[in-house]
C-alpha cells in the first residue's frame, strides 16, 4: 500500500507541474493534477477488464489446442 500511494503522489506532482508548466495557473494545474489521475484511474479498470477476457480466451485456445483430437 506505502509503494500505491508513493505513486499516487508522484502522479498527481507530475500532473500538477506539468499543467502548471502548460498554463501558467495554479488552478489548472490542481485541476489537472485531480482530474486526469482520476479519468486514468477508471480506463485503466476498464483495460484491466478487457485485457482478464483477452487472457482467459487465449488461455483457454491454448487449452482445446493442446488436447488430444478424438
Amino acid at each position: 500500500m506505502n509503494k500505491t500511494m508513493s505513486f499516487a503522489a508522484v502522479h498527481f506532482s507530475v500532473a500538477f507541474s506539468v499543467g502548471y508548466l502548460l498554463s501558467g495557473s495554479v488552478l489548472v494545474g490542481g485541476a489537472i493534477a485531480l482530474v486526469e489521475p482520476t479519468i486514468n484511474t477508471i480506463a485503466y479498470h476498464f483495460h484491466e477488464k478487457v485485457w482478464n477476457r483477452f487472457n482467459r480466451e487465449g488461455q483457454s485456445a491454448a487449452g482445446q489446442l493442446a488436447q488430444p483430437a478424438n
